[in-house]
């Protein structure tokens, strides 16, 4: 598999990843567990955040983020849709990109004002790994008041048809 391939089916199950936490989190019942609602949501708008930043870096674009979330917590509809948004863009972005491209350096600033510089396949392995560390977070608030975890493993993602074949 070459890096092109590998990159975008590492946004496909980014985005399938995505999708099923935020239909786990949107099944919970309307007026329970609302402070549990509340962190999960500030922890998916901070990767949206996060995101959103990377996708600016990666154009050298500037963004107009001044930290790492925003001080208002979006309603979970919005937020989803955002992060889809963001989501289709990372996957043609990533889809789209050759060898050269991939190893190109990238100057930027980060949050704090310090400088920064990384290949565009170290930003996109950011974007892929930080979300992959705060969706177990989130995974982890939904555990501790009883939602099972969810099956949202590269593994699961990847082996989808087989198991849709097998009725699973």
């Amino acid at each position: 598999m070459n890096a092109q391939n590998l990159f975008t089916t590492l946004f496909e199950y980014k985005t399938w990843a995505n999708d099923t936490l935020f239909a786990a989190i949107g099944a919970l019942p309307e007026e329970a567990h609302e402070r549990e609602k509340h962190d999960a949501i500030r922890i998916l708008n901070h990767v949206y955040v996060v995101d959103c930043i990377f996708q600016a870096n990666l154009q050298r674009l500037p963004h107009a983020y001044k930290g790492l979330n925003t001080p208002a917590t979006p309603a979970l509809a919005d937020l989803h849709a955002a992060v889809r948004a963001t989501d289709g863009w990372l996957l043609a972005y990533a889809g789209g990109l050759g060898d050269e491209e991939l190893d190109e350096a990238v100057d930027f600033t980060f949050i704090d004002g310090s400088p920064g510089r990384m290949t565009r396949a170290e930003m996109l392995m950011h974007v892929l790994t930080h979300g992959n560390y705060h969706r177990g977070a989130v995974g982890r608030i939904l555990s501790q008041i009883g939602v099972p975890p969810q099956r949202d493993t590269l593994t699961v993602f990847m082996h989808r048809p087989e198991r849709a074949h097998a009725g699973q």
